[in-house]
C-alpha cells in the first residue's frame, strides 16, 4: 500500500511539474518522499524545484539512493553551478577609456588670418565700385561686375570627440538540469488460485467403556411397580415401550439391514445425547437427534435423511421419526433395559 501511495504522489508531482507548478511539484515530490525514502525520482523533482542550496541536500540523497545515478550527478553540477553565481560579486563593466582631450591649440593666428582676409575682400570691392564705402554701400547707380577673386582658407587642426562605444554587459541564461523520468514497473495483479478447506469430519467422541452385556435372547424378567424398559422387535421392524407388563407406546422403525444387521441380546442405555455427529465408512452426519447408545456405537436417534421407516435402512443403529425420538429419548433413562430380538 506504501508503494502505491508513493507511486501515486510521483504522478502527481510530474503532471505539475510539467504545468510548470512548481508549488504542487514541490509537495506531491515531498508526499512521495515521505511514503518511500528510497524513490530516487522523488528527490530529484524536489532538488529541480527548489533553490540552490536545498538542491543540493536532495540530491546528496539522491546520491546516497544510486551514486551512479546520471540524472543526480547532472543534477548536482547544474545545483552547484546556480549557487556559485549567486555568491560571486557582480563584476563592474569595463569603462572605456577615451582618448586625452587634444590640447587646445592657440586660435590667435587663426583670428589674424580670417581678418586679414576679411580686410581684403572689402578693399576688392570699394575699389571695383570706384567709390568710398559708402558709395558702394548706398549708390544705385550700376557697377561693374565684380571679378572673381580667390578666397583663401586658413587651415587648422581642430580636434574634435572621438566615441567609444561601451561593451554592454550581456545575460547569459544559466543552463537548467532536465529532468528524465525513469520509468517504474507496475506489477501485472495475477490471478491466485486460493484451494478451499475441505472440513474434515469431526471425531465422534467414543462412548465410555462400559461393561459389555452377554447377548442373549431371553426377555428381560418381568419387573414390578412399572419399571421402564423396551422391546427391539426385528422381524416387525417396531419398538415398544413398556412401564413394566404395561405396554405403553409402540413406533415404526428402520434397523440395520443384513450387511451391517443390528446386535440382539440384553443391554442397558448407558450414555444419552441431545443432538451428535455420527461418522463411519460412507456416512458423516451431523446433528443427529436425541441419541441413546446401549451398545457400543448401536443406539436409538431420530432420523432426518430418509423416511423408508419399516425397512432397515441403517449400520446397525434403530432408525426412529424425530418426533418418536424425542418422545423415547424422555421416556428411557440412563439404565433403561433393552431387548432386541428377532
Amino acid at each position: 500500500m506504501v508503494a502505491n501511495n508513493a507511486q501515486e504522489a510521483l504522478q502527481q508531482a510530474y503532471a505539475a511539474l510539467k504545468i510548470g507548478d512548481k508549488r504542487n511539484a514541490y509537495a506531491w515530490a515531498k508526499r512521495a518522499a515521505q511514503a518511500d525514502p528510497m524513490l530516487e525520482e522523488a528527490w530529484l523533482i524536489l532538488a529541480k524545484v527548489s533553490k540552490p542550496q536545498a538542491s543540493i541536500k536532495f540530491l546528496e540523497q539522491a546520491l546516497q539512493i544510486d551514486p551512479n545515478s546520471e540524472n543526480a550527478r547532472k543534477g548536482m553540477a547544474w545545483a552547484q553551478k546556480r549557487l556559485r553565481s549567486q555568491t560571486e560579486p557582480l563584476r563592474a563593466a569595463p569603462v572605456a577609456m577615451s582618448k586625452p582631450p587634444a590640447k587646445k591649440k592657440k586660435r590667435a593666428p587663426l583670428l589674424f588670418v580670417g581678418g586679414f582676409v576679411l580686410l581684403c575682400l572689402v578693399a576688392a570691392v570699394i575699389w571695383a565700385a570706384g567709390a568710398s564705402p559708402a558709395m558702394a554701400l548706398f549708390s544705385s547707380a550700376p557697377t561693374a561686375t565684380a571679378s572673381a577673386t580667390q578666397q583663401h582658407w586658413g587651415q587648422a587642426d581642430i580636434s574634435k570627440p572621438t566615441y567609444t562605444p561601451s561593451p554592454t554587459a550581456t545575460y547569459t541564461p544559466t543552463p537548467t538540469f532536465t529532468l528524465t523520468p525513469t520509468p517504474t514497473y507496475t506489477p501485472t495483479p495475477t490471478l491466485t488460485f486460493t484451494p478451499t478447506k475441505t472440513p474434515l469430519p469431526t471425531k465422534t467422541p467414543k462412548p465410555t467403556k462400559t461393561p459389555v452385556p452377554v447377548p442373549t435372547t431371553e426377555k428381560p424378567p418381568e419387573t414390578s411397580g412399572g419399571t421402564h424398559w423396551l422391546e427391539v422387535n426385528l422381524t416387525q421392524q417396531r419398538v415398544n415401550a413398556y412401564a413394566g407388563d404395561t405396554l405403553i407406546k409402540s413406533f415404526i422403525v428402520s434397523t440395520g439391514t443384513w450387511q451391517t444387521p443390528t446386535v440382539t441380546g440384553n443391554y442397558r442405555i448407558y450414555l444419552k445425547y441431545v443432538s451428535t455427529t455420527m461418522s463411519g465408512p460412507g456416512y458423516y452426519l451431523t446433528g443427529v437427534p436425541y441419541t441413546m447408545y446401549f451398545y457400543k456405537g448401536y443406539g436409538f436417534h431420530g432420523t432426518y435423511w430418509h423416511d423408508n421407516f419399516g425397512t432397515p435402512m441403517s449400520h446397525g443403529c434403530v432408525n426412529l421419526r424425530t418426533s418418536d425420538a424425542a418422545w423415547l429419548f424422555d421416556f428411557s433413562p440412563l439404565g433403561t433395559a433393552v431387548f432386541v430380538h428377532y
